[in-house]
């Protein structure tokens, strides 16, 4: 990339600005379809206790400043755009701000580094809707996955090994290492969806880099849905962890990089509540967030995607 024509479109899920605002929030994931009253108030209820919003959209709106310097910085000059899927800026204020501004090519990610047909692949249909529907005209490479980038895994290590730091020696010997990601309907699987076999990838390789000899995969954040969902649920493996004689936990987030309601309340609130029920130590790693490891990570992931941005309109 080398003018400010050429731009970067960091996507990621959106949260509400206040617990005010989470009726109309949840009325975006359902897709217009108003939420009963009882799930608004159970969802509120949940950002209430995390302090009534969670750091999301700032630590969003950093990635996207540090990323534009980081970019500059190393002779990819590019305009850095921000774009929400359920809340404001929404992806599609985004592509009519890029329009306007001349943009003649880009490159879409998702700060989810797995992907899903479910995940990145709504992304990618949000981000085409709007495209059409404005008449944009540039084209833009998204960017599916970027968990196999050396830096990620790197990135992932150090807050392995950064955490392990809060339990002693004593509890290292009974001491579960849980990688986790959010759940996802089990009907993925009849499409042959990847998103389960890139998390185990994905964590082996952590796992492998770090050193650890034995680790876990389980599953958080189910929808409240009645369908399936992908299982164990991290509160139900907590048990078994237990039943097997562990007494210490590390829960390690991989699908996710930065602190949300997901983080804040599923494991924070949770999954510790859970873990003390128990009487096991339960710690998870920090989130990438707005790291200089993880904006070194998007730099190499749009320094290799910038190159195959087709010239073709979309």
């Amino acid at each position: 990339m080398a003018d400010a024509t050429r731009a970067v479109l960091l996507m990621a899920y959106g949260t509400p600005d206040t617990p005010d605002d989470v009726e109309e929030y949840f009325t975006n994931i359902r897709h217009g379809h108003k939420p009963p009253a009882p799930a608004v108030a159970n969802l509120r209820r949940r950002y209430e206790r995390v302090g009534g919003g969670t750091p999301l959209k700032k630590i969003s709106e950093s990635v996207r400043t540090r990323l534009e310097r980081a970019l500059a910085e190393r002779g990819m000059a590019a305009r850095v755009y921000l774009g929400m899927k359920y809340w404001h800026p929404y992806i599609r204020e985004a592509v009519r701000e890029m329009t306007n501004d001349g943009v003649t090519e880009a490159v879409a990610i998702a700060l989810a580094p797995h992907y899903s047909r479910m995940s990145i692949g709504s992304y990618e249909k949000m981000l085409r809707e709007a495209e059409l529907d404005l008449k944009a005209p540039f084209a833009t490479r998204v960017v599916e996955r970027w968990h196999t980038r050396p830096e990620f895994t790197a990135m992932m290590v150090g807050l392995v090994n950064d955490a392990l730091r809060a339990f002693d020696a004593s509890e290292r010997h009974a001491l579960a290492v849980v990688f986790t990601a959010h759940s996802l309907p089990i009907k993925i699987r009849d499409w042959d969806d990847p998103y389960e076999r890139e998390l185990s990838e994905s964590a082996a390789a952590v796992a492998a880099a770090a050193g650890l000899e034995r680790w876990h995969f389980a599953w958080q954040s189910a929808g409240g849905t009645s369908e399936p969902w992908i299982g164990p649920d991290i509160l139900d493996f907590l048990d078994e962890l237990h039943a097997r004689g562990a007494r210490a936990v590390l829960q390690v987030p991989i699908g996710f990089v930065a602190d949300h309601l997901e983080i804040l309340y599923d494991i924070d609130v949770e999954a510790k509540e859970k873990a003390r029920s128990l009487g096991m130590h339960l710690e998870r790693t920090a989130l990438p967030n707005d790291s200089a490891a993880l904006i070194d990570t998007l730099v190499s992931v749009v320094a290799e995607a910038a190159d195959q941005v087709s010239a073709v309109g979309p």
